[in-house]
């Protein structure tokens, strides 16, 4: 059977028993590998990569969502990163160079077979993204997730935004889930040495994909990290084929001290 891999973004970066309860449940279930997890506190997220076939990784995931909503409220969560759920992100990567050789068509299928589920049995919201979207203009995640839980709180239910699978409204304590299928991606973290948050996000928007001149295959957005007294550059590397790191840290650079950090 094909392997896929999963990146889970959770959100709770604070609390480590939480967050040891909700990597533990991911774990349970055999034939699923937990091969690295994060958190971060001014973010307030965790993010977990998980992998194995995709029968035991959706059930693997189906525990952690179990775990997440029953320790996460949406009502009392605040961080700089952008979230629309307790358990915010779920996307599938095919892994083709392991046995099976998984294909993006396994990922839709377990992005599919997995959200359906989620929203069957915990009453949230799920909307598809990236390649396993239905929508052509919900495809890019920050689409989705474009002003947060109170930006997608005022459209869902409207024209364009009925989710793929759930209620119309979002849960309470839980929030919506944005599940999809997508190639790898480099989650890459830059720190200033300036607390100017208006750097970060000049930075920011000079490096992205979207940007005049900005580099392709690139996400970036500015935070403040409070208990670094530092500004952060945050940047999603779409695909590290057409930009690599090195080539993302260097254009960041030449940014930054354009801009005296």
């Amino acid at each position: 059977m094909p392997f896929l891999e999963s990146v889970p973004n959770v959100s709770e970066g604070r609390d480590a028993r939480t967050i040891a309860r909700i990597a533990a449940a991911a774990e349970s279930v055999a034939g699923v590998r937990l091969l690295h997890r994060t958190s971060d506190p001014d973010h307030h997220r965790t993010v977990l990569t998980l992998a194995g076939e995709a029968a035991p990784l959706v059930d693997a995931l189906l525990n952690l969502a179990e775990a997440t909503y029953a320790t996460v409220d949406l009502r009392e969560h605040a961080g700089v990163h952008p979230r629309v759920g307790a358990l915010d992100v779920v996307p599938f990567v095919p892994l083709p160079g392991l046995a099976g050789r998984a294909t993006m068509a396994d990922a839709i299928a377990a992005a599919e077979r997995f959200g359906r589920e989620l929203a069957r049995r915990f009453a949230v919201p799920v909307f598809l993204y990236e390649k396993a979207a239905r929508v052509a203009e919900r495809a890019p995640l920050p689409a989705v997730r474009s002003g947060g839980v109170e930006g997608l709180a005022a459209r869902i239910g409207t024209a364009g935004w009925i989710p793929e699978f759930g209620p119309t409204v979002l849960h309470p304590s839980a929030g919506a889930a944005v599940v999809g299928a997508r190639k790898i991606l480099v989650a890459y973290n830059v720190v200033l040495d300036t607390e100017d948050v208006g750097v970060a996000r000049a930075v920011a928007r000079a490096l992205r994909a979207t940007s005049e001149g900005g580099l392709p295959a690139v996400r970036a957005i500015g935070v403040p990290l409070a208990r670094m007294g530092r500004a952060q550059v945050s940047l999603n590397l779409l695909d590290y084929e057409i930009t690599s790191m090195s080539a993302a840290f260097e254009r960041l650079r030449t940014e930054a001290e354009s801009r005296g950090a």
